[in-house]
């Protein structure tokens, strides 16, 4: 993987290749993963799958005993590739595939890089692969509580890498300011009072419940109209632990959805490092250069290729929604070619289908395919080259939404001239 890769491009690749490998699915327990973990010899592991090699001769079917030892020969190949096991360990995935009826099995091998080091040592044959440690790896770890209050209401939400979840909301039923029924103003501030110590407690309760599961919970944020939220917190109404992790208290103008949307914008100096900021940071800057008119953004699969190809692209943002495959389609008789952009699927039927089709120039089945590569590929590999960025953005976000759908998921910011 290229140094010069953003996180969220790391972070993409990584989550499709387990989201495939995760898919994948054998005949029988012919499916062999192995974790080496950065403290043991390649060697030991190499002994070790000398054993199971021995262990599959007892397999009772003739066609998984050749498969899982084909498998484990493979795996074997690989890991003499590697002459010292990697800082993060190494995993090895390895089976036959199939890809149709029975015969159609393919021995397919993915190895992975861990982003974290890992540190089981293991092995396992099994009709599917064991990826569970390293999805793991890939969640979103941080997570941030807000918790927008006024007098009226509370919203609680949970903001884990780029989603934001709203947890619950809760009712004052505090009556407002005003005296009423002939009670004496005194008496009915009083009662006013115990209201909203009660409301503060019930707020506390809900919010206790929901974010001392939270394991990864680095820091809350208390927000809302008006000095309620200074009220609550001075009251210390919230369990200890949640009190002392506390990290902002700002202003809003609304609680609510909205509330939990300004809250976070306003604390985005305390979370710069969540990815959920990093990213609605990004497009806004997109956004904003677009509102502006200052001919500093584009967007546009053409538009945003030649930015980078002239060498114009500061950053490049592209959506992760974004299943697109530039290819050429030339005639090996009369030289004719075409430039088109298809869908994984698309590009996956026009292989099987390329050889029959007729060229609209001279009418021969003389059609092939080249440059398969992904966009997010070809754009990345232009933008190292150029210095400039690319970066995925999810659609877990207000803004990354509207990076799909209003700009087609593909969009750049520009250099200054």
């Amino acid at each position: 993987m290229p140094e010069d890769e953003s996180e969220s491009l790391k972070e993409y690749r990584l989550r499709n290749v387990l989201q495939t490998i995760a898919g994948k699915r054998g005949r029988g327990t012919e499916l062999i993963s192995l974790y080496v973990p950065s403290g043991r010899q390649i060697s030991d592991a190499m002994n070790a799958l000398r054993e199971e090699y021995g262990k599959a001769s007892n397999i009772k079917s003739r066609t998984t005993r050749k498969n899982v030892q084909e498998a484990i020969t493979k795996v074997q190949q690989r890991l003499k590739m590697i002459d010292r096991t990697p800082e993060n360990g190494v995993v090895i995935f390895c089976g036959a595939i199939p890809h149709g009826p029975p015969g159609s099995e393919v021995i397919e091998t993915y190895v992975v890089v861990p982003p974290k080091p890992i540190t089981i040592s293991y092995y396992s044959c099994d009709d599917k692969f064991y990826v569970e440690p390293l999805m793991e790896m890939i969640k979103e770890k941080q997570v941030i509580g807000l918790i927008v209050i006024d007098n009226t209401e509370a919203t609680i939400a949970l903001v884990t890498g780029k989603s934001v979840e709203i947890k619950d909301e809760v009712t004052s039923g505090v009556g407002g300011k005003t005296r009423k029924g002939g009670q004496s103003a005194r008496r009915y501030e009083r009662i006013r009072e115990m209201e909203l110590n009660d409301y503060y407690k019930r707020v506390a309760e809900h919010a206790n419940a929901i974010m001392l599961q939270e394991k990864a919970l680095t820091g809350v944020i208390l927000a809302g109209p008006g000095p309620t939220k200074e009220d609550f917190r001075e009251g210390n109404y919230l369990h200890y632990q949640l009190q002392s992790k506390i990290i902002a208290v700002v202003d809003t103008a609304y609680t609510g959805d909205q509330g939990v949307k300004e809250a976070l914008s306003k604390a985005s100096e305390k979370l710069q490092n969540l990815a959920l900021v990093k990213e609605k940071g990004l497009v806004q800057d997109f956004l904003r250069e677009i509102g502006t008119d200052s001919g500093l953004a584009t967007y546009g699969e053409n538009e945003v290729r030649d930015a980078l190809k002239r060498g114009n692209a500061r950053i490049v943002l592209v959506s992760e929604r974004v299943d697109l495959h530039p290819v050429k389609i030339t005639c090996t008789s009369c030289g004719y070619s075409e430039d088109r952009s298809l869908s994984q699927q698309d590009l996956l039927a026009l292989e099987y289908t390329i050889s029959n089709q007729s060229c609209p120039k001279c009418n021969s089945n003389t059609l092939v395919m080249e440059e398969k590569e992904s966009l997010i590929d070809e754009f990345n590999k232009l933008a190292i080259e150029k210095g400039a960025k690319l970066e995925v953005i999810s659609d877990g976000t207000e803004e990354g939404m509207m990076l799909y759908k209003s700009f087609g998921g593909i969009a750049a910011i520009l250099k200054h001239s």
